[in-house]
């Protein structure tokens, strides 16, 4: 029988088994019209946005747990996100600049009062982080694009003068402090790596008990059009591309609005980013979108809070949720936080403990693959960089559904099912119709030609 007519499935199931699991192939038969119920309809004459693709968070946390791995657990990892054939096949990734929550302790890359950025240097960074960034570089197949986001300035820039608890950049700061972003880049191409954009600001609003800085819109914006900006164009860096907002979904229209309504500001800009703490509001994501349809939407970083949550499959669940409705209203790619934590679900400076989808234990050289881990792969394994969002239409609210087309004409599509019933459907395509069920508690990626 033709290629052309069958559909690959993979599943991963809660009761079951099956973690990223290739299963019998499915087979097309004809559409007939007394077939009307349980239907997916897959439209691959309408598409959407184009993806850039799915991935992680290159962390200090992450890079020295890593290091605490045996050599060959070290590897097993690596692969696991990073190898596109026997693994994740990551594309977009994310890492700090200055340290984060998720540092051994609070960092920067000058000394005190240095405006001039005489003593800037990545030492820190090149102990071990940058070392697990050209590891996974290094990874067969490997081959994806790395932003970086600041969570704050150096402590002596700030209102507050320390570099967690919120506060803000002083205005006679603001230049170097643009500048500070050009000699990260730059030093970080010297080692090979490049960055393909950064973020103004991670979580613009939030005052937290670790690294933070806070801008309203029109602080934000004022840096972007008066400093980071022109820096960038003075400095041949107009390809990095820049990323505003960085926070949660429920403010996301109006700060973009506040920048982009601003041609001076928003000629600057490659698009908002945001995260999940605060609910799904993927209307927000449309809205935005269709007000600034030229603009990008990135969502660039969910994790699940409270430490490690071994075994839970609400994690898994959450995860596709947020990817699937995320994608449905226009967004270009999914970063998850930490690629690695450890046992305990750090390191942490400020024991702010989260999960995350590999989990290392480094008393037992031992790698955990969390629910979450095969959840994403049913995105980032099939729907691949470039790939177009297509149209669907489904009988049931209980199943969640995206449908993409890859580069190379393949279809791929993705179900979840949250519910504990096994729901029947019928995939209705240009191609012909087939037959299927979802499982209670599962998600199953379908690819066809």
């Amino acid at each position: 029988m033709s290629k052309k007519n069958n559909i690959k499935v993979i599943q991963t199931a809660r009761d079951t088994g099956d973690r990223l699991t290739p299963k019998e192939d499915l087979f097309f038969t004809n559409d007939t019209p007394d077939e009307e119920m349980y239907i997916i309809n897959i439209y691959d004459d309408f598409e959407y946005q184009t993806i850039e693709g799915f991935g992680g968070a290159f962390t200090e946390a992450a890079s020295t747990t890593l290091d605490k791995m045996s050599k060959e657990k070290r590897n097993e990892i690596l692969n696991a996100y990073f190898n596109p054939e026997t693994g994740l096949g990551y594309t977009f990734c994310r890492t700090h600049i200055n340290s984060c929550d998720f540092s051994l302790g609070n960092y920067s890359y000058v000394e005190e009062n240095d405006v001039e950025l005489k003593t800037f240097n990545i030492d820190r960074d090149l102990k071990s982080l940058i070392p697990f960034i050209k590891d996974a570089m290094a990874v067969e197949g490997a081959d994806f694009k790395l932003f970086a986001s600041p969570w704050s300035p150096p402590a002596w820039m700030k209102t507050n003068g320390m570099m967690n608890n919120g506060g803000k950049l002083k205005e006679e700061y603001y230049d170097a402090w643009a500048r500070y972003y050009v000699k990260y880049i730059e030093k970080y191409r010297e080692q090979g790596i490049n960055i393909w954009g950064i973020s103004v600001q991670n979580e613009a609003k939030a005052i937290q008990r670790w690294d933070s800085c806070t801008y309203t819109a029109e602080e934000e914006r004022d840096f972007v059009k008066n400093y980071l900006g022109p820096t960038f164009e003075k400095e041949g860096l107009r390809d990095v591309k820049i990323i505003i907002w960085d926070h949660n979904k429920e403010r996301v229209y109006e700060r973009s609005k506040v920048v982009y309504m601003d041609p001076e500001a928003s000629k600057y800009v490659w698009g908002t980013g945001f995260h999940w703490y605060t609910g799904d509001h993927f209307e927000a994501l449309a809205l935005t979108h269709e007000k600034f349809p030229e603009k990008k939407l990135l969502f660039t970083e969910g994790c699940q809070e409270g430490g490690v949550k071994l075994g839970s499959w609400n994690t898994a669940e959450r995860y596709g949720h947020d990817i699937i409705g995320n994608l449905n209203n226009w967004t270009v790619g999914w970063v998850d936080w930490n690629l690695l934590l450890n046992e305990q679900g750090g390191p942490n400076h400020v024991g702010n403990y989260c999960d995350a989808p590999i989990i290392a234990d480094t008393t037992k050289d031992k790698v955990i693959y969390e629910s979450s881990f095969y959840y994403i792969g049913h995105f980032s394994k099939y729907i691949r960089p470039g790939a177009k969002r297509i149209g669907f239409s489904k009988y049931t609210d209980k199943l969640e559904v995206t449908a993409f087309k890859n580069t190379d004409g393949k279809i791929v599509v993705v179900i979840m099912n949250r519910s504990d019933l096994e729901l029947p459907f019928r995939l209705r395509t240009q191609a012909g119709m087939a037959m299927s069920k979802s499982l209670p508690h599962s998600i199953v990626t379908l690819c066809y030609e």
